[in-house]
């Protein structure tokens, strides 16, 4: 069975993944832990890592029972098809989730253009490449994963 991507609405993430569950549907929406601050007081809070994706794991002929949820809006295609993320690609989300806080990560002398490969946080092991060098941060596009991550440093 393939791994494909739902479309929600915004901020259904987990009200969806839920609801998948519960109709056994195998399903994964990575989640991170956040602090978000208010006037009043700071929480942490779990967002979704993806925003409005959620990954469902299920046969080819089964895909449109996930219509019944509400808030799927659709799958997200590539190249005229339902993009498929191989389970070697989930595997490492999951894995980088578990790896330890990247506010340890130091970088030196890093151009534009240049491919690096991360050795320590949430996305260890991944190939990037630097899309933008700032005073506050590095933008890296990691290609296996189809995603621009923005690292922020002080």
């Amino acid at each position: 069975m393939n791994w494909y991507v739902v479309y929600t609405k915004p901020k259904w993430e987990k009200k969806v993944a839920e609801k998948l569950n519960q109709i056994g549907i195998e399903c994964y929406c990575p989640l991170i832990t956040q602090i978000k601050e208010w006037s009043d007081r700071k929480k942490k809070v779990e967002v979704p890592l993806f925003n409005s994706y959620v990954f469902v794991q299920l046969a080819d002929k089964e895909r449109n029972s996930v219509f019944q949820i509400a808030g799927v809006v659709r799958y997200l295609f590539w190249l005229g098809k339902p993009a498929v993320v191989r389970d070697e690609e989930i595997n490492i989300i999951k894995m980088s989730l578990k790896a330890e806080n990247i506010s340890d990560i130091s970088v030196t002398s890093i151009q534009v253009g240049d491919r690096i490969k991360l050795e320590t946080g949430a996305f260890s092991n991944q190939s990037a490449i630097v899309q933008e060098v700032s005073n506050t941060h590095y933008i890296l596009v990691l290609e296996s994963l189809g995603c621009v991550l923005k690292i922020k440093y002080k």
